[in-house]
């Protein structure tokens, strides 16, 4: 579970910014093969570090909780052993 960004190269370009076609992650525009450097998605992996905060606007949608997931991206290991052990 959680939310996460990804390269998507069998999205028909026109969808990425105007369509919901996701369950939770956010697809960027991309190349099968990811060999395209003029790509939404090779843009985010070579200027992003783990850990940057992407903020999500004008979606009319809640805020994703911290805690979900439960994972090492979002959460110290205290907070991942406490929630998975419920």
């Amino acid at each position: 579970s959680g939310t996460f960004l990804h390269g998507n190269y069998w999205g028909a370009k026109s969808i990425f910014g105007s369509v919901n076609t996701s369950h939770g992650c956010v697809g960027l525009s991309d190349t099968k093969g990811a060999n395209d450097p003029n790509t939404p998605a090779a843009w985010m992996f070579n200027n992003s570090l783990v850990g940057d905060v992407v903020v999500i606007k004008n979606t009319g949608d809640r805020t994703v909780s911290p805690d979900n997931g439960l994972n090492g991206w979002n959460m110290d290991w205290a907070q991942w052993k406490a929630g998975s052990a419920a």
